[in-house]
């Protein structure tokens, strides 16, 4: 297999970018039901103002009607609304006998000029619509371009990311993977810029360039480290205010060689990775000492040290970001994804994600709080030998094993 550099979110799930929710859920029954509320006004108006006293009036009905079908219909829905509303008012005012009174022309200017201001938000709406879809078009490709989407086979493991940002309407943040194939095997990121916004998106291109280079010459992780705190300390020099100086990088770098079930991290700060057994059994990966995040190697502190496990066939290796363990459901309670997971079985890279990414929006109801990534990485199951009958000298059957 040749090299690929790549780093994505899940595809195929048919969820709305930044909501968790598909198209067929709650929200689009509601607004169906938001469609057909003006509809239902002007048959309330008419059915008060013919069955109520004639001191009473249906009027606030009728005109109210254009005004809610102004942000939900299209421009030609909230004309005929706000047409019928000014039917409804003429064709009663006449069936009472007082189609000519000044009752009547006070309630049919104000329907009439209150079907015109429709038109009008209508039509302002229209135009934040589109700039809005021009807006997430924008992002989108900004993201693909960032984070583009993975390939689902990498060096011989298989690969599935998920990305979900925490601002409304936004489809990137200040999380951010990549999975490359090198010479010294599969390499592999997932960090956390400290801060959101298109600050934090700047700092992530930085991140995933170095990366993406010193992944291809470093023989070492923690050469592929200090190539990142250098991108980091050069981004920060030309920054101004606090992030010149409080720009910080939590990450876990990570190697997977493909001669040996081995897995190699380094934990710079950090959330622990998980490593899932295919029978349900999960380990915690902790490192093997605290280490400061990337970008603040002026504290002095430690740098960190590769620490080594086992990577058997039909394991999952689930790598995350803090918006996944911030997780809170309405009792304030975080999610716990080794609780959740474990005693699990994992069927593979990308059902894993798809379930935990489900999992964490029930727990929190739909909202989030902050941006989450989640990489996860399987090491498919060898083939065993293949068994075939054959028929053997002599005429007797015999059993071939390759």
């Amino acid at each position: 297999m040749g090299r690929q550099d790549n780093g994505g979110r899940a595809h195929g799930t048919g969820r709305t970018p930044g909501t968790g929710r598909t198209p067929g859920g709650a929200p689009g029954r509601a607004r169906r039901v938001l469609r057909a509320l003006p509809g239902a006004l002007i048959a309330l108006g008419l059915v008060f103002d013919l069955w109520a006293p004639t001191d009473f009036t249906g009027a606030p009905c009728f005109s109210a009607a254009p005004l809610i079908a102004a942000p939900l219909l299209t421009l030609r829905a909230t004309a005929l609304t706000g047409l019928l509303a000014v039917c409804a008012v003429f064709l009663l005012h006449v069936h009472h006998g007082t189609g000519w009174s000044a009752r009547a022309l006070t309630e049919l200017a104000t329907v009439v000029t209150v079907a015109g201001l429709a038109l009008l938000i209508n039509r302002v709406v229209r135009r934040s619509r589109e700039r809005l879809a021009s807006a997430r078009g924008i992002a989108e490709a900004a993201q693909r371009a960032v984070l583009p989407k993975p390939a689902e086979r990498i060096g011989g493991l298989h690969v599935s990311a998920w990305y979900e940002a925490a601002q409304a309407g936004a489809c990137i943040g200040g999380d951010l993977y990549a999975v490359q194939d090198t010479p010294y095997g599969v390499r592999l990121a997932v960090g956390d810029v400290r801060g959101k916004g298109l600050g934090a998106v700047e700092a992530v291109a930085v991140v995933l360039g170095a990366f993406r280079e010193a992944a291809e010459t470093e023989p070492t992780l923690e050469a592929v480290a200090q190539r990142l705190e250098r991108a980091l300390e050069r981004e920060g020099a030309r920054r101004a205010g606090p992030d010149a100086v409080e720009g910080f990088t939590t990450c876990v770098l990570g190697e997977i060689r493909a001669d040996a079930d081995l897995l190699r991290l380094l934990n710079r700060g950090h959330p622990e990775p998980l490593l899932l057994h295919g029978d349900g059994r999960l380990a915690v990966l902790a490192p093997a000492e605290p280490a400061l995040p990337l970008g603040m190697a002026d504290l002095g502190g430690r740098q960190g040290r590769v620490r080594e496990w086992s990577f058997p066939p039909g394991s999952t290796l689930l790598l995350y970001t803090d918006g996944l363990t911030e997780a809170r459901d309405r009792a304030g309670d975080f999610y716990d994804p080794a609780a959740r997971l474990r005693g699990r079985p994992v069927p593979g890279p990308q059902a894993l994600l798809s379930a935990l990414s489900g999992d964490v929006r029930r727990h929190t109801g739909g909202g989030a709080a902050d941006d989450m990534a989640l990489l996860a990485v399987g090491r498919p199951v060898r083939p065993g030998p293949s068994v075939r009958r054959r028929v053997v000298p002599g005429g007797s059957a015999g059993v071939a094993r390759h």
